[in-house]
C-alpha cells in the first residue's frame, strides 16, 4: 500500500492558510466594532453601553465569520487582489452587517445606538480591504526590489495589456526584466504614473528615451495592433538598437489576471489579422464522434486540419499520406497532444485506387478533407504530367471513392492560383475544382475551399527568407511589385472546417485573405524581426519565374462572390463549367497524360478557357510541330471526341 504524501501536505497548507485568514478576520471584526463604539462616543464609552458592546462584539464576530466563510473571499490570494475581489468583499461586508444588525435587534438589550451599524460597516470594509491592499503593495514592492539586476526594459503600450504585463513581470522573477517605464503613442499619457512606473513619452522618442534610461529591451503590449502598426514599432526598436518581444492577444492568454507568456514577435503578428471566430456548435456537431479522413495529412495544411479536427473529439481521425516520415512525426504529435483522440496514420498514394479502396471500405468516413496536392509553381511548370496526375487524377480518385462509399461531405483544398491561371499548378487546381463540382449529383456533398498562401508552410517563402537572413543575405525577391495574399496556417484550417459546414454541394468557398502584401515588404519585415536594420541585408530582385503572376486573385471580380453568415467566408458565384460526363473526360485526359502527350494542355484549356500558359509551356507545345495547327481551344474537344 503506497502513501500519497503530496496531497495531505497540500491540504494541510490550505487548511492552515484559511485558519490564519479566519483568525485575522475575527480580529478585524472585533477591532472595527470596538472602534465604532469609540467613534460614536468620542473615545469615551459610557458604562451603560458596555453591555451593548459585549453583545455586539459577540454577534459581529460570529455572524460575520460565518458569512465570510460562505463567500469565496477567503480563497482569494491577497497579493493578486483585484477589483472583482473588492466587489465580492463589499458584498460580504454588506451581508454580514445586515445579518448582524438583525441578530442584535433580536438578542441585544433595547436602546442599541443605530448609528453604530453604519460606522461598523464602514470600518469593517475599510479594515478588510485595507489589509489586502497592503499585502499586495508589499508583495509588488518586494518583487520589484528583488529584480533590480534584471534586464532593463520598457513596455510599449500603456493600456490594459501593458498594465497586466507590468504585474506579471513583477510577480514572476523568472521573466528576468526590470520595468523602467512605459512608452505609448497617445501623447496624453506621457508623464503619467502607472503603479509607480512612469510613461516616458511616445514611440517616436524611443531613440532618445532608450540611452537616457539605459534601456536594453522592449516588451510590446499591443495585442490589437494592426500589421502596419507593428511594423512601425519594429522600425522604432531597430532605430534605437533595442531587442523586442511581444505578448499575444489577451483573448489567447488572460486567465485569472495573468497574461499569456512573453514571446518573440512572429511574422504572423505583422499581418494584423483578427482572431477567427468559429461557430463551434455547428463545427462540433459535424465532427464529434464521427470518422474523418484527411489526405495529405503530413503537409502543412493537412497536419493543421488534423489538429483542429481533434479539438472536436472525432470517433476516429485517419491521416493519409505518401510521406512515411511526415506521418511518423504527425502520429507522435497527435498521441502526445490529443491522447484521447483515436488517430490512425495510413501510408499510401492517392494515385492508387486499390490502396484508397482498402482505406475507405473499412472505415465508414463521414467527412473527407482532400489536401494532398503538388503546389510549387515553378517546379510544376516543368512537370506537367506529374502535376496533372497528382492534382487532377488523384482528386478524382479520392472524390469518386468518397462517393462510392457513401461519404457525407468531401472538401477539396484549392488555391488562389486557380483563378485565371497562368501556371500548370493553378490550371490543375482549377480543373480539380471543376471535377469535384461536376460529381455533385448524389448524396455526397462536394465543395472546394480556395485561399492564398499560408505563412510557414513547407517550402514557403518565409522559410527561405529565414535561411537567407541567417546567412547574412542577400534576400532574393522575384519582382519589386510581386504581391501575395497571406494568412496563418491555423486560421486557414479553422475557416476550412467552418466552410465544410456550409452549402448544399457544388460550391466553391473563398476565404477572406484581407489585403495582399508585397513580397519585398515581407522580406523587409523579416529582416526587422531578426533584430537587424533593413539596410543591413541586401535584397536582390531575380525576375519572375515561369508560371508566376505579379498579383494573385481569389476571384476574378469582387462581385463574383456572395456573402455567407461568416464574415470571412464567401461563395464564388461566377460562371462554372460543368463536365457532362466526368468519367469519360477523365479517361480521355488520363490517356493523354500517360502517353506524355503535350496535347493534354489543349484538353485542359477546353475547360479553363482563361488559362494563359507560360512561355515555357508554350515552347514545349511549339516543339511538337504536329500540334502547331491545333493550338486553338476547340482542339481539345476534338481530342476528347
Amino acid at each position: 500500500m503506497s502513501l500519497n504524501l503530496k496531497q495531505p501536505s497540500s491540504s494541510l497548507r490550505k487548511t492552515v492558510r484559511i485558519s490564519v485568514i479566519t483568525v485575522v478576520h475575527v480580529f478585524l471584526f472585533a477591532a472595527s466594532g470596538y472602534s465604532a463604539f469609540l467613534l460614536r462616543f468620542d473615545f469615551n464609552i459610557p458604562w451603560w453601553q458596555w453591555e451593548h458592546l459585549i453583545y455586539a462584539l459577540t454577534i459581529w464576530t460570529i455572524t460575520k465569520t460565518i458569512v465570510f466563510q460562505s463567500f469565496p473571499v477567503n480563497r482569494v490570494t491577497w497579493r493578486f487582489v483585484s477589483l472583482p475581489d473588492a466587489i465580492m468583499l463589499l458584498a460580504a461586508n454588506l451581508t454580514g452587517s445586515l445579518a448582524s444588525a438583525i441578530a442584535i435587534r433580536l438578542i441585544a438589550p433595547a436602546g442599541f445606538p443605530r448609528s453604530i451599524y453604519i460606522i461598523d460597516l464602514a470600518l469593517c470594509l475599510l479594515f478588510t480591504s485595507g489589509i489586502r491592499l497592503a499585502v499586495r503593495m508589499l508583495a509588488e514592492a518586494s518583487s520589484a526590489h528583488g529584480r533590480s539586476d534584471g534586464r532593463r526594459a520598457l513596455i510599449y503600450g500603456a493600456g490594459d495589456a501593458g498594465v497586466m504585463l507590468l504585474r506579471e513581470v513583477r510577480a514572476n522573477p523568472k521573466i528576468g526584466y526590470k520595468i523602467c517605464g512605459f512608452v505609448d503613442d497617445d501623447p496624453a499619457k506621457t508623464g503619467r504614473l502607472i503603479h509607480g512606473v512612469k510613461v516616458f513619452g511616445t514611440g517616436d522618442s524611443l531613440t532618445k528615451i532608450a540611452p537616457k534610461h539605459q534601456i536594453q529591451h522592449v516588451l510590446i503590449a499591443m495585442p490589437s495592433a494592426t500589421g502596419p502598426q507593428m511594423v512601425k514599432i519594429l522600425n522604432r526598436c531597430a532605430a534605437a538598437q533595442l531587442s523586442f518581444q511581444t505578448v499575444p492577444a489577451l483573448s489567447e492568454g488572460v486567465n485569472n489576471c495573468s497574461i499569456a507568456p512573453i514571446r518573440d514577435v512572429a511574422v504572423a503578428d505583422l499581418l494584423g489579422r483578427t482572431q477567427v471566430s468559429l461557430d463551434d456548435a455547428n463545427v462540433r456537431a459535424k465532427f464529434e464522434n464521427q470518422v474523418v479522413l484527411v489526405t495529405g495529412a503530413a503537409g502543412s495544411i493537412g497536419s493543421e486540419l488534423c489538429r483542429q479536427i481533434a479539438r472536436f473529439r472525432p470517433k476516429l481521425l485517419v491521416g493519409f499520406d505518401v510521406s512515411e516520415t511526415g506521418l511518423f512525426y504527425l502520429d507522435r504529435e497527435m498521441q502526445s497532444s490529443f491522447p484521447n483522440v483515436a488517430f490512425k496514420p495510413e501510408i499510401g498514394s492517392i494515385l492508387s485506387t486499390r490502396r484508397l479502396r482498402e482505406v475507405f471500405e473499412s472505415r465508414g468516413f463521414a467527412t473527407v478533407f482532400h489536401a494532398a496536392a503538388y503546389k510549387h509553381v515553378p517546379l510544376m511548370e516543368t512537370h506537367v504530367f506529374e502535376a496533372f496526375e497528382n492534382n487532377v487524377v488523384g482528386t478524382y480518385n479520392v472524390a469518386t471513392m468518397a462517393e462510392r462509399f457513401g461519404v457525407k461531405d468531401f472538401v477539396l483544398i484549392s488555391s488562389d492560383k486557380a483563378v485565371r491561371p497562368t501556371s500548370i499548378m493553378g490550371l490543375t487546381k482549377h480543373v480539380a475544382e471543376l471535377m469535384v463540382s461536376s460529381l455533385q449529383n448524389g448524396s455526397t456533398k462536394f465543395v472546394s475551399v480556395r485561399f492564398g498562401n499560408v505563412l510557414g508552410s513547407n517550402g514557403s517563402v518565409v522559410a527561405i527568407f529565414k535561411e537567407q537572413i541567417a546567412a547574412g543575405g542577400p534576400v532574393t525577391v522575384t519582382h519589386p511589385e510581386m504581391r501575395r495574399y497571406f494568412m496563418t496556417i491555423p486560421e486557414a484550417a479553422q475557416l476550412v472546417l467552418q466552410a465544410s459546414t456550409m452549402g448544399r454541394g457544388g460550391e466553391v468557398f473563398v476565404l477572406d485573405m484581407g489585403q495582399p502584401m508585397k513580397i519585398v515588404d515581407l522580406a523587409r519585415n523579416m529582416i526587422l524581426l531578426s533584430g537587424r536594420r533593413i539596410e543591413d541585408i541586401r535584397i536582390d530582385f531575380t525576375g519572375t519565374r515561369p508560371g508566376e503572376k505579379l498579383y494573385e486573385e481569389l476571384s476574378t471580380l469582387e462581385e463574383e462572390t456572395l456573402a455567407t453568415y461568416h464574415e470571412k467566408i464567401r461563395i464564388f458565384s461566377g460562371d462554372r463549367t460543368r463536365i457532362p460526363n466526368p468519367e469519360a473526360w477523365m479517361d480521355a485526359a488520363h490517356r493523354q497524360s500517360q502517353r506524355r502527350d503535350m496535347r493534354l494542355i489543349l484538353v485542359l484549356k477546353t475547360l479553363v478557357t482563361d488559362y494563359n500558359p507560360s512561355s515555357e509551356v508554350l515552347q514545349r507545345l511549339m516543339d511538337q510541330p504536329q500540334l502547331a495547327p491545333q493550338l486553338k481551344p476547340q482542339a481539345g474537344r476534338e481530342l476528347i471526341a
